[in-house]
């Protein structure tokens, strides 16, 4: 369909169903010292930190910060944008991507603008505007209405009361969102509205200083209105008599008043200001769409470090100054563990919304291509069993991953804690049990793609506020065609214990490795145990090795965790212990696969074949010959009867002898 023909049936349809209002725009500045060529790179990387911050305000708390560019006569460009602290996510979102349109064409060619509007203000400029207090330029706006003479003394006084305790709230912050609003009684039938608000990523005294620099303003500007508002790059103060910031109060005429020597840029300003009708946004927004569909943006730095197209990832990119300013600049009381590959963080946005923040080692093992694979793969993914990714940021050396938030940390961090484990009893880790099963049911048989993990273990597997699992860390994980079945590597990653023998010894991987570590986890967590902490007295052996062991001798409630032995589902441990040796077998062809293991979990009227002997993984070569010299004589045809009782029914299996 041709841009034409799509605008004309958007026209036809915001005519028949209307659209909603556009965000109310208050000024603009465009800096007439430095100008940029069209179509040249500086024009380029504008366009893609517009695009950029119109991405993140799809997802981002109220506040963003973008940059591209190369060392060059062209440089960089750095841009940010605000939303009123009031304001919500839609609001934000449209405010924003119609603040990227207007200032291209009310500052065309201009390496640096701002634009402000009630909802939101956006700038940008060839020097850096991050962690910087900017006081101009300046811009006042008084409203048309005015204040009884003999109230105007007390209410000034009550104005510079209210808004001086407001700068000193908004700059201490403890959210870090550097907002402040409040209601001050003014007379019996009025009520004095006031807000200010900085740039979250300015520091408490590069804030106060601002608003005060604002709040200074006040008595020159707007002495005796009933309302007034000064704009500043870093910072803005507004008051009213009215409760401006609810949405559906009407606001009154503003007439903005010039600040200084601005008075003839004002006028043209003035002259310009025309309430853009819906179908017209509607339009701009259809036509933007269709040309960022065909056409590939590529960021100077993500091409060059990760090689893929910006089209496809830009709106999961976070900037690095927004990801500070969450975890308190990677702070240590921020830190919620540490794995292989890097130190996880806990964050918190400027609207509340709590982070997993994965920062990842420069020395560690996973590089680019491991990042990249990461995002690529988890971003694709959707389901209740798997950390939802939230987007990534890579600027520099730093290369990092921002997920959902799941408070009750790791599974390892309760099943291996002597007191901790405590707090899981059977229904709790049988409902794990289940969780990650149809996780990996998920992963390799139900999303898009097949994808196999690689890494499972407990620290692998997080717990949310319903200590429901959820399945993390796809660093290692490689992506099938789905009638492929199999893979091969040299380079073999992951954790021992829970590898499986064909791929720790010949690096081949399949669903039926996965297939393996979950029955390694499974018995871990039916034991509260790790898979090397079974040392018996006289035999040095692992968890598969216990495990099978107390199977054959008839006891392998032996395995549970003591624990729990006074509350517990006889009939469904000893399932769950029947499935993990199922699941371990030597041989890849006679582990089931999860669609199976899920149904087996699901449904006890599910036979469950004999389990063969896992693959044991003992450390000496004595006893792995051992186990050779048993596996052989296993393979006769003799047979030998194990009896078990379950709740008052006995069970005999018969096992090769």
């Amino acid at each position: 369909m041709s841009c034409f023909k799509f605008l004309v049936f958007l026209s036809l349809l915001s005519l028949s169903s209307g659209s909603e209002a556009a965000p109310t725009y208050s000024y603009h500045f465009c800096s007439n010292s430095t100008f940029f060529t069209a179509n040249s790179n500086y024009q380029s990387n504008l366009d893609f930190v517009l695009s950029s911050l119109s991405s993140y305000a799809t997802r981002a708390p109220g506040f963003s910060r973008a940059k591209a560019g190369e060392y060059g006569p062209d440089g960089w460009v750095y841009g940010l944008f605000l939303c009123g602290g009031v304001v919500s996510t839609t609001v934000c979102q449209d405010c924003v991507a119609n603040a990227t349109k207007e200032i291209l064409r009310l500052c065309p060619l201009h390496k640096e603008a701002i634009i402000w509007y009630d909802e939101c203000f956006l700038r940008y400029s060839n020097t850096t505007v991050f962690d910087t207090m900017s006081e101009a330029p300046r811009v006042y706006m008084g409203s048309t209405q005015t204040i009884l003479e003999a109230e105007k003394d007390g209410f000034n006084k009550l104005l510079a009361k209210t808004m001086n305790s407001l700068a000193t709230l908004a700059s201490n912050s403890s959210t870090g969102k550097k907002f402040a609003k409040g209601e001050e009684k003014f007379n019996s039938s009025q009520t004095l509205y006031s807000l200010v608000q900085c740039t979250p990523d300015l520091n408490v005294s590069d804030c106060y200083r601002c608003l005060q620099s604002a709040i200074g303003d006040l008595p020159m500007c707007c002495d005796g209105k009933q309302g007034g508002r000064v704009l500043l790059p870093s910072c803005n103060i507004r008051y009213e008599l009215y409760p401006f910031y609810n949405s559906t109060s009407a606001s009154p005429a503003f007439s903005p008043l010039p600040p200084g020597k601005s008075k003839s840029s004002l006028i043209t300003i003035i002259a310009i200001v025309v309430p853009i009708a819906g179908s017209v946004v509607i339009l701009s927004i259809g036509c933007f769409f269709l040309r960022r569909k065909t056409k590939k943006n590529y960021n100077t730095l993500l091409a060059e470090n990760v090689g893929v197209e910006i089209t496809s990832v830009e709106s999961l990119q976070f900037d690095l100054g927004t990801l500070e300013a969450a975890t308190n600049n990677f702070s240590d009381g921020n830190k919620i563990g540490k794995g292989g590959f890097g130190t996880v963080y806990k964050g918190i946005f400027y609207n509340g919304q709590e982070i997993a923040v994965k920062r990842l080692s420069k020395s560690s093992g996973q590089g680019v291509a491991e990042f990249k694979n990461e995002v690529m793969l988890v971003a694709k993914l959707q389901h209740r069993n798997l950390v939802r990714l939230l987007g990534f940021c890579l600027e520099g050396e730093e290369k990092i991953l921002v997920y959902e938030y799941v408070p009750n940390r790791s599974l390892d961090y309760f099943l291996f804690d002597a007191i901790r484990r405590r707090q899981l009893d059977w229904l709790r880790r049988y409902k794990i049990i289940r969780g990650i099963a149809r996780g990996l049911l998920y992963l390799h048989e139900d999303s898009r793609l097949r994808i196999i993990h690689r890494d499972l273990k407990a620290s692998n597997v997080l717990l949310d506020d319903n200590m429901d699992p959820k399945i993390s860390d796809f660093g290692m994980a490689r992506m099938f065609v789905m009638d492929q079945t199999q893979g091969n590597t040299s380079r073999i990653v992951g954790t021992y214990g829970y590898m499986s023998p064909e791929y720790a010894m010949h690096g081949r991987f399949s669903v039926k490795s996965d297939v393996f570590s979950f029955g390694v986890l499974l018995l871990e967590i039916i034991s509260g145990r790790r898979n090397n902490s079974f040392y018996q007295l006289e035999h040095d052996e692992y968890l598969l090795s216990f495990t099978w062991k107390q199977w054959r001798n008839g006891s392998p409630l032996e395995l549970l965790d003591p624990t729990i032995r006074d509350s517990f589902s006889k009939n469904e441990v000893i399932r769950c212990i029947h499935i993990g040796l199922l699941c371990v077998q030597e041989d890849p062809a006679n582990r089931p696969t999860m669609a199976t293991i899920v149904l087996m979990l699901e449904s006890h009227s599910v036979s469950l074949q004999l389990p063969q002997h896992p693959a044991f993984l003992l450390r000496s070569r004595e006893k792995r010959n051992m186990i050779t010299k048993e596996v052989a004589h296993d393979d006769s045809t003799t047979t030998q009867s194990v009896t078990f009782s379950v709740d008052e029914a006995s069970f005999t299996q018969l096992y090769p002898r």
